[in-house]
């Protein structure tokens, strides 16, 4: 089974999304689970605060490390005391862009994924210190890490075996190969003059499958040239 746990400030936002009919499916068929544990549990005082004032001025709060840290240790105990490891990822906009290549990775790892989603204007450093990686969704901003971790954690269990209706999805779609996915058609063959390419139409399936391959790589090369040349060239 493959297991997530998220570290945030607002579990609520997850209630739809682990909903949804394919992860809901997988965690109705014991191939996925996903705990929600709240943080704010260890903050600070009678309001429970999670945030404070940086040092040396600026705008914004910035999340302490109490909270975060007592929560986090918990976790470690309690999957120790099952027989589980634990892989710990911070969701930061400084982290290493998420990837497919990063999703297959984090797929194989035989230990909970523990995913710590900040809010505010940030963690406080030593945070850091307490993690296994950081990883960011790409370059830009959202208000906290949860969106990002909902990202992270479809295109992750998605490339587990049984999570997907047809199984060969996974392997022909978009970055699965370093390349963009192929053109896809279907019904009607031909719509106010734009028709599906005859080689589709032979029923020839060697044709078929030169066609998409040279699709895929034209497409790669016009669309996202950074991919094309990082591995299709030379």
């Amino acid at each position: 089974m493959l297991r997530f746990e998220v570290l945030t400030l607002f579990p609520e936002i997850f209630s739809s999304f682990l909903e949804e009919s394919l992860i809901n499916r997988a965690i109705e068929q014991k191939h996925l689970h996903v705990s929600l544990v709240n943080f704010r549990k260890y903050g600070l005082g009678k309001h429970l605060q999670v945030d404070d004032t940086p040092y040396g001025g600026g705008p914004g709060m910035v999340l302490r490390i109490e909270p975060v840290a007592r929560t986090l240790a918990e976790q470690k105990e309690f999957h120790r005391n099952e027989g589980r490891k634990t892989h710990t990822i911070l969701v930061t906009p400084q982290g290493q862009p998420f990837t497919q290549e990063k999703a297959k990775q984090l797929s194989r790892k035989e230990a909970v994924l523990t995913l710590i989603c900040g809010r505010y204007e940030g963690f406080d450093e030593r945070i850091r210190s307490l993690v296994d990686e950081e990883i960011s969704g790409g370059d830009f901003i959202c208000l906290g890490g949860e969106v990002i971790a909902m990202t992270m954690i479809e295109a992750i269990s998605r490339i587990v075996p049984n999570m997907l209706g047809n199984p060969e999805s996974a392997e022909q779609e978009s970055f699965s190969h370093s390349l963009l996915e192929y053109p896809q058609y279907t019904r009607p063959a031909s719509f106010e003059g734009m028709d599906v390419p005859e080689e589709l139409m032979s029923g020839n399936h060697k044709k078929i499958a030169e066609w998409r391959e040279e699709q895929a790589l034209l497409r790669t090369k016009i669309r996202r040239p950074d991919l094309f040349k990082h591995d299709h060239t030379g």
